[in-house]
């Protein structure tokens, strides 16, 4: 079966880092479409889309703490692009909470699919060549810590808080 959307070569920013939690993220909207298209219960949907919306943060938590100490001189613009998604995410998150009949529609899936390939193309492409200018080092010999956390909270699930 085909993937909703593709990690391919052309979306690598050059920073391992940065290409593990983009590969992250479109595993996570992968694993939504797979709920969706799968007719698994709204639960799951939910939980799916909710993990998406989590790790969303963190990322662009990252990447905005990286574009500060480069001193990238398009940060505002870049974080407000963030903001815009994040807002969007949390509306689709209230309003399918409120109006429990509400699909998680391939409408939705298609504008995350869209957004994320175009800013890693578009934006991302240009705040890498910027910190790779600065001396960002594009590989690191261990596993970041945002890495190591994701990766705990994303196996550990609900579990954990239990």
């Amino acid at each position: 079966m085909t993937q909703f959307v593709e990690w391919s070569a052309a979306l690598s920013v050059g920073i391992d880092e940065i290409d593990a939690q983009h590969q992250a993220l479109i595993d996570l909207i992968n694993e939504v479409q797979d709920a969706v298209v799968g007719g698994v219960a709204r639960e799951r949907q939910l939980d799916a889309l909710g993990r998406l919306a989590e790790y969303t943060k963190i990322h662009f938590a990252v990447e905005e703490s990286l574009m500060r100490i480069f001193g990238y001189p398009d940060y505002e613009r870049h974080k407000m692009q963030h903001e815009g998604l994040v807002r969007n995410m949390l509306e689709v998150q209230r309003r399918l909470a409120l109006e429990q009949e509400a699909p998680i529609d391939e409408g939705l899936m298609r504008h995350l699919k869209h957004w994320l390939l175009d800013h890693i193309l578009q934006s991302d492409q240009d705040y890498s060549r910027f910190f790779l200018a600065a001396g960002a080092l594009s590989r690191h010999q261990k596993p970041s810590w945002s890495t190591r956390m994701w990766d705990h909270l994303y196996f550990c699930g609900s579990k954990c808080w239990s």
